[in-house]
């Protein structure tokens, strides 16, 4: 039985992302999510019960190199433009404020 998602639960979930949706995007965006449920019900009549699961269809492999230790600039160049640095570190401007809770 095919789920339909209603325009109730689209202006709900407009409302919870704070969008602002028209009435014609209401109803196109209802069509096409209930298009989407229906699709996905679909594939729940499959039988899957000897198919292993997968996490990619395709075989991956790491395309990274390894870590390899290589020169770099000391503390004192890596700061020697900075506008601003004290005690070895850059120094920047507050961005939030004593009582933030960030």
């Amino acid at each position: 039985m095919a789920r339909e998602i209603d325009e109730s639960q689209i202006r709900q979930a407009a409302q919870l992302a704070r969008l602002e949706l028209n009435e014609q995007e209401i109803a196109l965006f209802s069509r096409q999510l209930s298009a989407i449920v229906q699709s996905i019900e679909k594939l729940n009549e499959l039988d899957t019960k000897n198919v292993e699961p997968l996490i990619h269809f395709l075989p991956v492999y790491n395309v990274f190199r390894e870590d390899q230790v290589r020169p770099s600039l000391t503390n004192e160049q890596a700061l020697a433009n900075a506008p601003d640095h004290a005690d070895g570190y850059f120094k920047v401007p507050k961005i939030l404020e004593e009582n933030s809770s960030a």
